[in-house]
């Protein structure tokens, strides 16, 4: 049997998503609207050298431009419904995001849906995007996606993590991810683990950085909280 393919799923949330917001709003990445967003999804998918500069290095000025330059398209009459239009559109065959299905492509489409959920809700009147009061009602094989792919990389995305990680689902699955060092830090002090709850979407917000707009708690020592939330960011409250 196939598995499901969530990733379509959450394209079109994510265009449904940038529609409902327009080419202006505000987004959780820093510095792009949600123009900048779509020109990035249609790089990424249909002219992926662009990117060879996205994450910095010699090449990240050039790269900028070329999402500079798509993303200015937005602001001509009809141009931003071009560019969800080519959001909609599947990749080229010669792409390799044509065939990676939910393995790369569905936690960047959840992802990016909810830097423009979320952007748009901290930026409105009143909105604090701390506690995660606008998460979407996630079906069960969605969860269960979202938690297969988590679990796939998470050592990888709390690399710089200087304490243990424990990820846990309210009344469902649990993942130790890191186990704390055997090493004193400088002031003596042996680190421990912290313990990060949420629903699934929450807690793959938090492993990509976005823990500060996401419905989440943290259990552990105030020093180890603190040192984790140095390098990967969680609700401003601490838990």
């Amino acid at each position: 049997m196939q598995p499901t393919a969530w990733h379509a799923h959450e394209r079109a949330s994510l265009v449904h998503a940038l529609t409902q917001a327009g080419p202006d709003a505000p987004t959780l990445c820093d510095g792009w609207q949600t123009r900048h967003l779509a020109a990035h999804m249609i790089l990424r998918e249909h002219q992926p050298w662009t990117q060879a500069g996205a994450n910095g290095g010699p090449l990240h000025d050039w790269s900028d431009a070329r999402l500079q330059d798509l993303a200015a398209t937005a602001l001509a009459p009809g141009g931003y419904a071009a560019l969800l239009a080519r959001i909609e559109q599947a990749p080229a065959s010669w792409s390799p995001w044509s065939w990676a299905g939910n393995l790369v492509n569905l936690v960047e489409y959840f992802v990016h849906t909810e830097d423009v959920r979320r952007g748009t809700w901290v930026a409105g009147p009143g909105g604090s995007g701390g506690a995660g009061e606008r998460s979407r009602d996630l079906s069960p094989g969605l969860q269960d996606a979202l938690w297969s792919q988590l679990r796939r990389g998470a050592r990888l995305f709390y690399r710089r993590s200087p304490v243990g990680v424990v990820l846990v689902v309210p009344g469902g699955p649990r993942l130790a991810v890191k186990a704390p060092p055997t090493r004193p830090t400088d002031d003596g002090r042996l680190p421990g683990t912290v313990v990060v709850t949420g629903e699934v979407g929450e807690l793959v917000l938090h492993a990509f950085g976005r823990g500060r707009h996401a419905g989440l708690t943290l259990q552990g020592d105030a020093a180890d909280r603190a040192a984790l939330d140095a390098v990967v960011p969680g609700p401003r409250s601490g838990g």
